[in-house]
């Protein structure tokens, strides 16, 4: 998983850490260790777990409150957790007997939150725009689709793609927020695509 390895920098032999979640690790105290790639015997360790979810199907509409699903996922644990592991062929509660006292205690939650806080993301437009606080405000064409985050102060609106700045604008009673660069790239690729560059400049200052 991208979120897992840096895939830019990872090769067969040699796995880069995502940053982010190298950081992640050492603040919950705990080591990475990357499956090798196609190989069933140390991966599919992991992906046998999928099978427990599927062992729930049959609870579906079984509760209407989040207290039932909570009892329910409580004797669902208590079921699993006394069945003989394939992975180790012992009983799980009796495992943790003999491995609790090598777990360490949990670092402050606060730390590993805060690696979970997720802003507002906006969606961009065909129209090349993301709408924010009832106004428009223009953004690159390579964008449209995306999800995007913003971070305003008291005069001006700044657009993010992941953590890269993308776009700025002064923020103002206009509905319509957009850059020449942009307003060019959109009217190029659709209505005025036969146009020439100075003939779509001029259509935009006509408009504005």
């Amino acid at each position: 998983m991208a979120t897992v390895v840096d895939r830019n920098r990872t090769t067969f032999k040699n796995v880069a850490i995502n940053q982010q979640f190298k950081y992640y690790a050492i603040d919950a105290g705990s080591e990475v260790i990357t499956c090798r790639p196609y190989r069933p015997k140390t991966k599919g360790k992991v992906e046998t777990l999928a099978k427990l979810v599927d062992r729930l199907t049959p609870y579906n509409e079984e509760f209407d409150t989040f207290e039932e699903l909570e009892d329910i996922v409580k004797l669902f644990n208590e079921e699993v957790n006394n069945e003989v592991s394939q992975a180790t062929n012992e009983i799980p509660f009796a495992r943790f007997i003999k491995e609790k006292e090598y777990l360490n205690p949990l670092p402050p939650m606060d730390i590993l939150l805060s690696y979970f806080h997720h802003e507002k993301e906006y969606k961009v437009s065909k129209e090349s725009m993301i709408r924010y606080k009832g106004k428009k405000y223009s953004v690159p064409t390579r964008y449209i689709g995306k999800y995007l985050t913003v971070s305003e102060n008291e005069s001006e609106l700044r657009i993010y793609y992941t953590k890269d700045l993308i776009a700025c604008h002064k923020i103002s009673d206009k509905i319509l927020h957009y850059k020449i660069e942009h307003a060019k790239e959109i009217l190029k690729s659709e209505a005025l695509k036969y146009y020439s560059n100075s003939d779509i400049e001029d259509f935009i200052f006509l408009e504005d």
